[in-house]
């Protein structure tokens, strides 16, 4: 990833984070008018909502500093919210309720809150509640979910609406990693559409890589002769690469080729998709040659591979 794309990044997330808390009120100095401040009001939560944890369960749950939880415990419980018993089970560990204060205080605690959002979201028409509940949704489930080193993904052919995604998602992902201009957009618009306007199942095909149900890279086989196919537009999203999904397409497209008795396989890339030109050594294409040109307002380096099937 680029640098300078890292760093706009990161600074979309800081400005949503200040954006947001100060729209739910967590800079305040105590927590939806309660004498909680934002960790103790956590706690709390945590506490009502669990069937008498402990306090390392908190501290393991809530990634927090053991010393700095017991401090704030035993605030609450000099303040008559939070109370303590042994365990019946195992001794040495505590069990932590909420006592009569401690649920009064809970109760008007959440209420607010819930009362704070539905606020919130009056101010919003039916539809765009929808559209922020699921982008909601989607950042809890991008920053929740655990790290995998081969995710599974599934090929499946093109369907109607595929190709305006397909031109719109490598316009933006060229533009951003190569700084490919507008010309760039105008080919693959060309390709796409003469794919789709002279489509030949017996001689062509489109693969598209699903993720988590969203797409996540593609590629084409299109016709370049009698005995000639040419791999086109192969892509793959920088959040599904290392996947083993360009490898996946790539071979589709050799296979295929193979069984509708083409001879040979040709592509033509540039030599900066470094990434994409190791993918087409290891499935075995040759380079036949390379020369300079000027194109989407780069100078840059094409290369033609040849693959005999």
């Amino acid at each position: 990833m680029a640098r300078s794309t890292l760093a706009s990044r990161i600074e979309a997330v800081r400005r949503f984070s200040r954006f947001y808390t100060r729209r739910i009120g967590v800079l305040e100095e105590t927590l939806l008018h309660s004498p909680f401040t934002l960790p103790e009001g956590r706690l709390v939560y945590e506490i009502a909502n669990r069937d008498q944890p402990t306090a390392q369960e908190l501290c393991r749950d809530l990634a927090l500093d053991p010393g700095y939880v017991s401090r704030m415990l035993q605030g609450l419980q000099r303040r008559g919210c939070v109370a303590r018993r042994q365990s019946v089970k195992d001794r040495r560990e505590t069990k932590l309720t909420l006592t009569a204060k401690g649920q009064r205080l809970w109760g008007a605690m959440n209420e607010r809150s819930r009362q704070d959002i539905a606020d919130l979201l009056a101010g919003l028409p039916s539809a765009r509640q929808e559209k922020l509940v699921a982008a909601l949704e989607t950042i809890e489930k991008l920053l929740d979910e655990p790290p995998e080193k081969r995710a599974p993904f599934t090929l499946r052919p093109h369907q109607p609406g595929d190709m305006g995604w397909i031109i719109r998602r490598q316009t933006q992902l060229y533009a951003t990693e190569f700084g490919w201009d507008g010309s760039f957009e105008a080919l693959l618009a060309d390709i796409a559409g003469k794919f789709i306007a002279k489509f030949d199942p017996n001689r062509e095909n489109c693969w598209l890589a699903e993720r988590n149900g969203e797409i996540a890279g593609s590629v084409f086989l299109v016709k370049a002769g009698k005995t000639t196919g040419q791999l086109r537009m192969l892509y793959v999203e920088p959040s599904a690469r290392g996947l083993g999904i360009g490898q996946a397409l790539v071979q589709a497209c050799i296979d295929d080729a193979r069984a509708k008795g083409y001879r040979k396989l040709i592509l033509w890339t540039n030599d900066i998709l470094v990434s994409a030109r190791k993918i087409y050594i290891a499935a075995g294409f040759q380079l036949v040659k390379q020369e300079r040109h000027n194109s989407f307002g780069k100078k840059l380096v094409g290369q033609y591979w040849s693959l005999d099937l």
